[in-house]
């Protein structure tokens, strides 16, 4: 059997001097140069370094001969003969490769866009030997078998190079944290923050071993392990503080409540601290959300009028620019117009349906969305619970204040767990309040209404917080009311 040495050789002799019909040799020179870049973004110096570095080799000392002008114009288009046949039999091994050994190649890939070669050198290295042993015998036509072989154990290590790799970027800082905490004694000061903290990082770590592909919640943990450990190093710090300026319980508690005092002073209100910080707290928090309910009610009146001004210009413009019809079309701008003032007042009436812990009531140009905050489902489940029953009640109450409307029923996630999951999950969880609807709701036709699940796609609050979560995991009921048709 002729091998690819033997093939290339007498091609070569073939070649020696064979006129390239229209080409000089500086086109001869930049056509192998391009065919060298492409090769090379195919990845040839990896999955066919023989026949690249030929290539390479050859095309360098072309260019570097008709460059000096000292070359054999002869001899410089053998060499790029030449060239351009190792650089074909690369095309042709790349694409052998990629079907006997693609597993490996993308776990080379992972392994890289992980930062192996940087937080994991030896593995990678490794690695990088039994993938280069593999190519090099697939190049050489080698058993296919023995190939593969050397390939799968280079897949193997370069999974574990991976994951050393994300471990690494994800939990390095803390490592060095708990290190730091350990030689300072920290764990003897603030123990349960400290044992809070290693807790985290173990389960970080675990998650990232499990399901390293999808690292949003391996993220949080670290994160949250990270902070942790400096609060379990600022905590041990100021107890040692305490001690050595002899500072008592009391001093202690009264340095607490000066924070919450600063807080109260702006927002004009008193503290007093005689039942403890609870009273405090739950008049700041009082606060701040009477003044989110003022802006988000600000919100949606301003988003009303500018629509209203919207028609109101279409109105003139159309007064404007032309005489026939006016009156028609005043008379349909003015439906309109009464139609959105009928969904204000209705959009009211909807809002003092719920509770705000049954739900949110909002009011996005003529739709009306009601965030029900106190729907909650079992974790992975799509069932409602008899429990919110009443709620849905109220719901079905609240659809029947638009009636004609379009209903869509939103299902939404937090982003732990894979995309794909929580997609289904949002998808049956919508799906599921959807059929409670159209099951208790004689005036809702299936024509009227649909379920759609968004997954983790648009969350409104931060996945890092279990608070965030909380609010991405949610349905979201829009009701889009049948308007006149602007004219």
């Amino acid at each position: 059997m002729i091998g690819w040495k033997q093939v290339l050789w007498l091609l070569g002799i073939l070649m020696v001097g064979m006129p390239v019909w229209g080409q000089t040799e500086p086109e001869l020179i930049k056509e192998v140069g391009e065919m060298l870049s492409r090769a090379k973004a195919e990845n040839a110096d990896v999955l066919a370094p023989k026949s690249y570095e030929e290539a390479l080799k050859l095309y360098r000392q072309s260019q570097e001969k008709y460059t000096s002008g000292q070359g054999n114009l002869s001899e410089i288009r053998k060499n790029l003969s030449a060239a351009r046949l190792y650089l074909e039999k690369s095309s042709r091994v790349i694409k052998v490769a990629e079907v006997a050994i693609g597993g490996p190649i993308k776990a080379r890939s992972d392994a890289i866009a992980a930062g192996a070669p940087d937080f994991s050198p030896e593995l990678w290295r490794e690695a990088e030997e039994k993938f280069n042993e593999a190519t090099r015998r697939l190049e050489d036509d080698k058993n296919l078998n023995d190939v593969k072989k050397r390939a799968e154990e280079a897949e193997k290590k370069y999974r574990d190079a991976e994951l050393e790799a994300i471990k690494a970027n994800y939990l390095n800082e803390t490592r060095d944290l708990l290190e730091k905490a350990r030689r300072d004694d920290v764990r003897d000061r603030a123990p349960k923050t400290y044992q809070r903290a290693q807790e985290l990082a173990a389960q970080a770590e675990k998650e990232l071993e499990e399901n390293r592909y999808d690292k949003d919640l391996a993220r949080s943990l670290a994160r949250q392990a990270n902070y942790e450990v400096k609060h379990a190093i600022y905590l041990a710090g100021r107890i040692r503080e305490m001690k050595k300026n002899k500072e008592s319980e009391e001093d202690l508690l009264l340095a607490g409540e000066a924070p919450l005092a600063d807080i109260a002073g702006t927002i004009d209100a008193i503290a007093q601290f005689d039942a403890g910080y609870d009273p405090v707290r739950g008049e700041i928090q009082d606060y701040i959300r009477t003044k989110q309910d003022q802006v988000e009610k600000m919100s949606q009146e301003l988003a009303v009028k500018e629509s209203q001004i919207r028609d109101y210009q279409a109105r003139i413009s159309e007064l404007e620019e032309q005489l026939g019809g006016i009156a028609a079309r005043q008379s349909e701008l003015q439906k309109r117009i009464e139609a959105q003032e009928k969904i204000r007042r209705q959009f009211a009436e909807v809002e003092g349906v719920f509770d705000r812990e049954e739900a949110l009531v909002s009011r996005q140009g003529d739709a009306i969305t009601i965030r029900l905050v106190g729907l909650n489902f079992a974790s992975g489940r799509a069932e409602i619970r008899p429990d919110y029953f009443p709620l849905l009640t109220k719901v079905q109450k609240a659809i029947s204040v638009f009636p004609g409307s379009r209903v869509r029923i939103e299902g939404h996630t937090d982003s732990y767990g894979s995309d794909q999951g929580n997609l289904n999950l949002s998808q049956d969880r919508a799906a599921a309040v959807r059929q409670y609807l159209l099951a208790n709701m004689s005036s809702l036709e299936v024509s009227q209404t649909e379920a759609v699940g968004y997954g983790e796609s648009k969350p409104i609050a931060n996945n890092e917080t279990p608070e965030g979560r909380t609010k991405n995991r949610r349905i979201d009921i829009v009701i889009e009311p049948n308007l006149p048709t602007a004219p």
